[in-house]
């Protein structure tokens, strides 16, 4: 993933969630200015260079304010556009049969010249990383798709359960000055569907015979600081495997929209003081109040798990107390 942050009952969540979802678009959705003429027509106003000096004041006044619109509108989490700094991503299997095993074809689309894109920045010892969430957040798979030399991208699926997925792009162009983009696109998986509630918030959690514990508070407009303890059997793992270049990989998905948070380790393997475990240390930020799933993956004995967690800002993580006041404190985007 991007060393960067700019940090992505289930029913009443998603309509709290969503509620939001669409103020923030209505903000930065464009404006669709009306014309107006330049000249009165009898009721008293001459046309000439008096009316043409007034009308170009007018237009000089509303590029302005449309200029600083746009400097001062909200950057938006990650994955929530298909098109976002002069890329698309073309989707090219939008449906596969839950419980079959399929294909996933796509591209990333460079708007200026329509072609694929070809040239990535290798960014955690890959050109590009694809994440498949569902929509209630019950299902999340990390995938490595391969790229052949025309710019389509190719990876093997299979999803359980039918219903909505989001799929996630997380790439940055091999050009000059270019910043990670992280695009999303719908895809669906056909079957009866049904959406399971997003899971409570635990401490800790287990997978595969592992304990993992979270320790810290993901916060709203604010960059904290996320630990992650991993046991086995009782006993702290301190032989943790690099994956992705990091000794764990941590994604954050907000609930509702499915926001892409970007999320970074703090250290890395080989650099002199970070410990190939038990604990893995993160920071991030959230954009906004709500509930939110981490997904650690981390690598041990040769094998990739994934523990996930459900945390929710402006307050505690599971098994912290809350400072007082700040459960009622306002956080902006």
């Amino acid at each position: 993933m991007h060393t960067g942050l700019k940090i992505t009952a289930f029913a009443a969540g998603l309509a709290a969630t969503f509620g939001s979802a669409y103020a923030v678009g209505g903000a930065v959705d464009p404006a669709v200015a009306a014309k107006e003429s330049s000249h009165q027509d009898g009721h008293g106003a001459k046309d000439g260079p008096a009316a043409e000096k007034g009308a170009e004041e007018k237009g000089a006044a509303g590029k302005g304010a449309a200029e600083k619109s746009a400097r001062e509108a909200p950057e938006l989490p990650g994955g929530l556009q298909i098109s976002q700094g002069g890329y698309t991503l073309d989707l090219g299997t939008p449906r596969v049969e839950a419980g079959e095993p399929a294909e996933l074809r796509f591209s990333v689309v460079d708007d200026d010249t329509s072609r694929k894109v070809t040239a990535f920045r290798r960014e955690h010892g890959k050109e590009l990383h694809l994440i498949v969430a569902s929509s209630d957040l019950t299902t999340y798979r990390h995938l490595h798709p391969e790229r052949t030399a025309d710019g389509t991208w190719t990876t093997p699926v299979e999803l359980p359960e039918a219903g909505g997925y989001r799929v996630f792009a997380d790439f940055t162009p091999d050009v000059k000055n270019a910043e990670g983009i992280t695009l999303g696109a719908d895809l669906a998986a056909s079957g009866e569907a049904r959406s399971e509630a997003l899971p409570e918030a635990e401490r800790t959690v287990t997978v595969d015979g592992y304990e993992v514990t979270l320790d810290g508070a993901l916060r709203p407009g604010a960059g904290s600081e996320l630990k992650l303890e991993v046991e086995k059997d009782g006993k702290p793992v301190t032989d943790l495997q690099p994956y992705l270049g990091a000794y764990g990989h941590l994604v954050a998905l907000r609930a509702g929209d499915l926001a892409y948070l970007h999320v970074h380790p703090n250290g890395e393997p080989g650099d002199g003081r970070t410990k190939p475990g038990p604990g893995v240390s993160f920071t991030a930020t959230a954009p906004s109040k709500g509930a939110y799933r981490l997904f650690l993956d981390f690598r041990h004995e040769g094998k990739v798990r994934t523990a996930a967690f459900t945390v929710h800002t402006g307050g505690a993580a599971a098994g912290e107390s809350v400072p007082e006041g700040e459960e009622s404190a306002e956080h902006g985007h």
